[in-house]
């Protein structure tokens, strides 16, 4: 079917919005509800924090490296089916994962699983920007965002649940029924489409890039160990360098890449992902050390853990359609810009913890926080997405979400690196090696909030980064455009070609 084929039939926008939606709530179920279980899979694998992140920044790293080919696999087979062998892989590995028998296997399970769900994000986001109308992209993205939103909302709660009530395999088992049910309804509801048929696939391409984010990935997860200036850190850091390097020449030259990476010099795309990535580093953070502080510092249970996490999440849920009803009325700047707000607070906020705080503390400024989130996600995708052609909207989705998985994988290992760092730093100024027995419990404790406040300070910073670059990437006096039934709102997210008639 041909894009004007597409539009012309105008295909139903419900049937296909709820296929996605299934598909989505799939992928981001196992980072949401693996983040509650932390110290209990540390515990049942006799293992440590630094090796444990490995569990996480292993899935994220699998979906961030293999976001690249899910555009030639969607140009080749179609996103349909591509998508549809994403859902099977994913729902076959999560079964697997249920009986890792050490960490090492959990790890390797872990990181197929993030092979598959990486495809599944970026061929439900080709599929909406492909399929949907135009005019209806703005309100299917923030339907989009808020199903990759209620993973975050319930898996926590889901997943404390269920390792209270049975064991911590069920984290695994209750992906199951969903994947079926994602296969069987995106079987049904979303139509066959090819737009491109590529000729050749770049396996140098794909070799350098796995190369590349391996090699960065594992250097920034061992910084705190090795040190900044050791042999191995270096050497990783300049071989991943030049590996990425290899990647990007290569990818402009060939006549068929495996990532077109032409879509950065749209200079909207290129601005609106570097917004999305200084906000992904700076969501991650909490993602991954408030369930550990609540259950180690402040001894809580899972389930406990997901009750105090679910008022946040589900306000960022529910202020998620708003979103895509102001996206149509206000200007977007002023969306993103109180968000990038909202989110800086929260954090500074979460970043003056004490060992006693309580948990009402927590859950005011972590919905704080998760509403800032709501506030920029969906705008700043759809602003740069809106700027690319249709028929080079499967590898712009596909960087989208290789930036973005890549840069909260760093993220975790960033942050878990830090926090190690400075927990060496806080252990020799409290005194810990020279403490009593009886003392040294709550020394621990006190030194674990203490560097996790440091982790929360660098994390507010780094959003900040992200004020200046709105401001670049709506500079200039847009035209306007009459939206039926409001007043004149600015033409931002036109591409070119369309800004021109």
């Amino acid at each position: 079917m041909s894009p004007r084929e597409i539009k012309e039939r105008n295909l139903s926008f419900v049937p296909v919005m709820t296929a996605i939606f299934f598909g989505s709530v799939l992928a981001t179920l196992g980072m949401s509800s693996i983040s509650v279980a932390v110290p209990v899979l540390m515990e049942q694998f006799h293992t440590d924090l630094t090796a444990m992140q490995w569990t996480m920044t292993g899935y994220l790293l699998a979906t961030g490296v293999v976001a690249p080919i899910t555009g030639y696999l969607g140009d080749k087979y179609s996103t349909k089916y591509l998508y549809i062998a994403a859902l099977i892989g994913y729902t076959l590995i999560s079964g697997l994962s249920a009986f890792a028998w050490n960490i090492e296997s959990l790890i390797a399970f872990r990181i197929l699983q993030g092979i598959f769900g990486g495809m599944i994000l970026p061929a439900t986001m080709t599929i909406l920007y492909q399929v949907i109308p135009r005019e209806k992209q703005a309100f299917a993205l923030s339907m989009w965002t808020l199903s990759t939103m209620l993973s975050p909302t319930f898996g926590p709660l889901l997943a404390g649940w269920l390792i209270g009530k049975f064991e911590w395999k069920w984290l695994f088992f209750m992906d199951i029924p969903f994947g079926i049910a994602a296969v069987a309804v995106a079987w049904r509801l979303i139509p066959y489409y090819k737009l491109n048929t590529p000729k050749t696939f770049d396996l140098p391409g794909l070799v350098t890039v796995i190369l590349s984010s391996g090699s960065l990935l594992i250097a920034f997860s061992e910084v705190h160990a090795w040190g900044w200036s050791s042999w191995r850190m270096l050497s990783l850091l300049a071989f991943g360098i030049l590996m990425l390097g290899c990647f990007i020449r290569r990818e402009l030259m060939i006549p068929e890449p495996l990532l077109n990476l032409k879509v950065f010099v749209n200079v909207k795309y290129t601005v609106s992902l570097a917004v999305l990535a200084v906000i992904t580093l700076n969501m991650y953070s909490g993602a991954f050390l408030i369930p550990v502080f609540l259950q180690n510092v402040q001894e809580v249970s899972a389930l406990e853990v997901g009750l105090i996490l679910f008022p946040a999440t589900l306000a960022m849920a529910g202020v998620m359609p708003l979103v895509g009803k102001l996206y149509m009325r206000v200007a977007p700047q002023w969306l993103i810009v109180s968000g990038i707000l909202l989110i800086a607070i929260g954090t500074f906020a979460i970043g003056r913890l004490n060992v006693n705080v309580s948990h009402g503390y927590i859950v005011m400024w972590l919905t704080i926080r998760y509403i800032g989130l709501s506030l920029t996600i969906m705008p700043l995708t759809n602003v740069g997405m809106e700027a690319i052609p249709r028929e080079l909207s499967g590898h712009a989705s596909s960087v989208n979400n290789w930036i973005r998985q890549v840069f909260g994988s760093f993220s975790i290992a960033l942050f878990t690196s830090l926090i190690a760092s400075r927990l060496t730093v806080h252990n020799q100024a409290l005194d810990l090696d020279g403490a009593a027995e009886t003392g040294r419990k709550l020394l621990k404790a006190e030194a674990f909030t203490l560097s996790s406040n440091d982790v929360y300070i660098v994390a507010t910073m780094i959003v900040l980064v992200g004020f200046p670059l709105v401001w670049t990437l709506f500079r200039g006096k847009p035209r306007t455009e009459r939206v039926a039934g409001h007043k004149l709102r600015p033409i931002q997210n036109l591409t070119q070609k369309e800004q021109l008639k």
